[in-house]
C-alpha cells in the first residue's frame, strides 16, 4: 500500500511504502468433463449360443444324484438329476460353448461319469469328466 502525506515544513510530499500481503489469486473456474467412454457399436451382438445337454447315470441304490462342474461353480445342489425309475437318473440343462469339467454327486459321494468320452486329472487325486460344446 502506498501513502502520500504532505509535510508543512518542506511542502514536499513524503511517500511511505508499507508492505501489504498479496491477495490470493483465485483460479478461474474449471469445467470438469467426464473421461471419454467408448460407445458400444450400433450393431447388435449375437447372443451367446447355448446347447441342450442331457446327462444320465445308472445308480440303483442312489437316493439323491446331482451334477457339479465348472458350469455351476461346482455347486451340486444347483443341478439335481431326476429319478427315471429302475435306478436311472437324468439331468437336462443348457451349456454355452467351451470345455466343461464335471462330476456326479451321488448321496454325497463325488463320482466321474462312466459314460464320459474324456476325463482329466483333478487336484484331489481323482478324475473329472469333460464335456466339450463346440461353438
Amino acid at each position: 500500500m502506498v501513502m502520500i502525506k504532505p509535510t508543512k515544513k518542506t511542502k514536499k510530499a513524503v511517500v511511505s511504502v508499507a508492505p501489504v500481503a498479496p491477495e490470493p489469486v483465485k483460479p478461474a473456474p474449471r469445467q470438469v468433463t467426464a473421461p471419454a467412454v467408448a460407445q458400444p457399436a450400433t450393431a447388435k451382438a449375437e447372443p451367446r449360443r447355448v446347447s441342450p445337454v442331457a446327462l444320465q447315470l445308472v445308480e440303483p441304490a442312489a437316493k439323491r444324484v446331482y451334477v457339479a462342474g465348472s458350469f455351476n461353480d461346482w455347486k451340486p445342489e444347483s443341478t439335481p438329476l431326476a429319478p427315471l425309475g429302475d435306478g436311472r437318473w437324468k439331468g437336462q440343462f443348457t451349456l454355452g460353448p467351451g470345455r466343461h469339467e464335471y462330476l456326479f454327486v451321488v448321496d454325497g459321494k463325488w463320482l466321474p461319469d462312466p459314460n464320459a468320452k474324456e476325463s482329466v486329472q483333478n487336484p484331489f487325486g481323482g478324475r473329472n469328466s469333460v464335456l466339450t460344446i463346440s461353438e
